[in-house]
């Protein structure tokens, strides 16, 4: 490849020569134009200097009224805000951050207002960069306070206090006399931020009921004017300034300023008195004729310094009392300037075209170079392992063979590449999908293990519980078989021994004496009391005996038709030692609300486990809800359990428990249900009762169970199943 390149360019160097009759070509021509342009000019002096005037004046023309009709459009705007009641000039701070705003958009020097009472404000720009803010009052000495302000508007200190009034102002007695928008007389001062020489726009504003306020004015300072003046490019020594009627500068582009100080006070300066010469005579000139007695465009040439000048001379005037004279000087030797400097740029244009044909011949040379450099570029990028690469064409047959079958070589390697990396992906995405399966199968082998175990204790515990049923049923039930035929038994004894005291009142006196040893009278009365007492003990073991057995249900087959009150009654008959109230804790309340509910099909032992699990949760809370509050507190809002059951839509057992504990978090109530979560502390829950009780009614019973808590209120779970059950449907 680099020889190949070599050659091409010892090949394109030959073709160098087709570029020497292209600089021969346009030599001629440059000179050719530069010398008809030579001749032509100086026939075209006295048109070019007309047009350059009439440029010139159309330039200042346009920038005068688009400038000063600025500030009477603003007057307007802010006057018509006023009348409509927008802006409300008793609020100062609200209308000195308005001006404040109006002063950062628009290039003005004041905008305020003056009102009938004497009172006013205004922003300022004094020294022509930071905007202060004017405010005064109708008390003259010292009325009135300059405030800096922020780069929001707001006033942050006091700059100065000096005196103003109003109504000696011409300021504001002028539009106020006038009655309509004007342009007062020119206001000058000397302020310490710099001289000021301000043009005021003002006109009287008025509230909704066409009520005289004051007047409004926007200031714009003239030696912007001649900023503007100074930044046009009429030439080296041409003039331009404007005047007043009366012969006052207004502004030049000359770099002398329109006044003058004496004694520390501004006194503007009269053109005839100016220090500029050009200045100078054409103001002589037009005061033989008065500067008031022109009325329309006026050309003339004049001598000054001899040097021949074309000047014009227009009047220019506005709808508000503007009346100014505009005047635009070119030297003659402007233009011919110009011509010679043509000619001198004829010449450097001709060595510039040789120039340019032999920077053409290197940026051709650079053209056949640069598309064999990106090829070398891909072919480098290729080799270090980034296989997209594409080769644009060029406007060389020759180039874009070769280019098209790299991008063909290059497609075909990185399709190839393309389906390696695929099938490596590929590769990798099925061992991660393995991967993940065998963690899955782990987690469910667990799980499974720990219900499996927690099974097998519930299993184990029911045996236990039901044998221990058994083994006191058969006592019990004895005893209180015999409690009935005993209690028969003693009242006839005591029959016996009333009839005996009844026929027979004065017995031996060993009788006496053992009657009296035994206290026959009070065992008469206490024996029926004691049997009656020991039935209702044995009522009561018989009552537990029979809960245990119907929790543990290990005498019925394990599904069947249930009632499925006495499950829930029965877990609450093995939860009554928590229920009662202890030393250090009220009654748990339960307030059982049962419905109509038919005999429901389900696997009793393990749904009573699902109560059993929900109950002592549901305790836990509350003890722990206890401990966080005085005893007094407690017995005031005591702790409940409530307990709901229904029927929904003909075919669903709703069986809702709830409590008025400490609540379950938004976060954990996420997690309850799973496998090896608790919220207890260690040692007091395994975290398997809510996630096998979430199983043993989604997957046994095919229903649904639902945590709803709110932190601190209390927590509801419910349990949602059918009430026919199809067994060989569940999997």
């Amino acid at each position: 490849m680099k020889t190949h390149y070599l050659r091409k360019g010892k090949a394109f160097s030959l073709q160098i020569v087709l570029v020497v009759p292209f600089v021969i070509q346009i030599f001629g021509a440059v000179s050719l134009v530069g010398y008809l342009s030579f001749k032509n000019g100086q026939r075209a002096v006295n048109d070019l200097a007309e047009q350059l005037i009439d440029r010139t004046t159309e330039v200042v023309d346009e920038h005068l009224k688009s400038y000063l009709s600025i500030p009477q459009t603003l007057n307007q705007i802010n006057a018509d805000a006023i009348r409509r009641g927008i802006l409300d000039v008793r609020d100062r701070q609200t209308l000195s951050k308005y001006f404040w705003d109006q002063m950062q958009t628009y290039n003005l020097t004041y905008i305020g207002i003056g009102l009938t009472t004497g009172e006013g404000l205004g922003a300022a720009r004094y020294d022509g960069k930071t905007i202060t803010i004017d405010d005064w009052t109708a008390k003259l000495t010292n009325n009135t306070s300059t405030y800096a302000t922020d780069n929001q508007g707001n006033r942050t200190q006091i700059n100065a206090r000096w005196t103003w009034n109003n109504f000696t102002e011409s300021w504001y007695t002028q539009p106020i006399a006038a009655g309509k928008p004007i342009w007062a007389k020119i206001v000058t001062a000397n302020f310490p931020t710099g001289p000021y020489i301000s043009a005021s726009a003002s006109r009287p504003i008025y509230d909704s009921q066409n009520r005289l306020l004051g007047m409004i004015a926007t200031d714009i300072h003239l030696l912007k004017l001649s900023d503007f003046l100074r930044s046009l490019n009429i030439s080296q020594s041409g003039k331009v300034f404007l005047l007043e009627r009366d012969g006052t500068l207004i502004a030049s582009s000359g770099t002398e300023k329109p006044f003058v100080l004496v004694n520390q006070k501004i006194r503007r300066l009269q053109a005839i008195d100016s220090s500029d010469p050009i200045i100078q005579n054409i103001a002589r000139h037009l005061q033989t004729s008065g500067f008031g007695s022109i009325t329309q465009d006026t050309d003339f040439q004049l001598e000054v310094q001899g040097k021949r000048h074309f000047v014009d001379v227009v009047p220019w005037h506005d709808k508000y009392g503007l009346n100014w004279l505009m005047v635009v000087s070119v030297p003659e030797n402007t233009f011919m300037a110009q011509i010679n400097a043509n000619t001198r740029t004829t010449i450097a244009l001709c060595f510039g075209a040789l120039v340019i044909a032999s920077v053409m011949g290197v940026f051709t040379s650079h053209w056949i170079v640069r598309p064999i450099l990106r090829l070398n570029r891909a072919s480098e990028a290729m080799a270090s392992g980034n296989l997209a690469q594409t080769v644009k064409t060029s406007s060389i047959q020759e180039l874009n063979t070769l280019f098209n079958s790299f991008n063909q070589m290059a497609g075909q390697l990185h399709e190839s590449f393309t389906a390696l990396e695929k099938s490596k992906e590929e590769l990798e995405n099925r061992v991660e999908e393995r991967t993940n399966e065998l963690k899955n199968t782990l987690g469910e082998l667990q799980r499974t293990q720990s219900q499996v175990i927690q099974s097998e204790k519930m299993s184990s515990l029911g045996q236990l519980v039901a044998g221990v049923a058994h083994e006191i049923n058969n006592p019990v039930n004895f005893i209180h078989g015999n409690l009935e035929y005993m209690e028969q038994y003693t009242e006839d004894l005591l029959a016996i021994v009333q009839l005996y005291q009844q026929y027979n009142p004065n017995p031996a006196a060993e009788i006496q004496i053992a009657a009296e040893d035994i206290d026959l009278e009070f065992l008469q009365k206490d024996l029926p009391k004691m049997l009656s007492s020991m039935k209702v003990g044995t009522e009561r073991i018989r009552q537990i005996v029979l809960s245990l057995r119907n929790f543990s249900r290990i005498d019925e087959a394990e599904f069947k038709s249930v009632d499925i009150h006495e499950g829930i009654d029965s877990t609450l008959m093995i939860l009554q030692h928590r229920l009662k109230a202890k030393s250090e804790q009220t009654e748990i309340e339960v307030i059982k609300d049962y419905g109509a509910i038919p005999l429901v099909e389900c696997y009793a032992g393990q749904l009573n486990q699902v109560f059993m699990n929900i109950l002592v949760n549901a305790i836990d809370a509350l003890e722990e809800n206890n401990t966080k509050h005085p005893y007094q507190e407690i017995e005031d809002n005591p702790s409940q359990i409530k307990i709901r059951t229904s029927v929904i839509n003909s075919t669903w057992l709703e069986v809702a428990i709830a409590d008025n504990g400490v609540g379950i978090s938004q976060e954990f109530q996420q997690r309850i249900f799973d496998p090896f979560f608790t919220t207890k502390p260690i040692g007091k829950g395994t975290g398997m009762g809510m996630s096998i009780s979430y199983q043993i009614v989604t997957e046994k019973h095919s229903g649904k169970l639902e945590c709803i808590s709110t932190s601190g209120v209390g927590t509801e779970f419910i349990i949602q199943i059918p009430l026919r059950l199809k067994v060989h449907g569940v999997v």
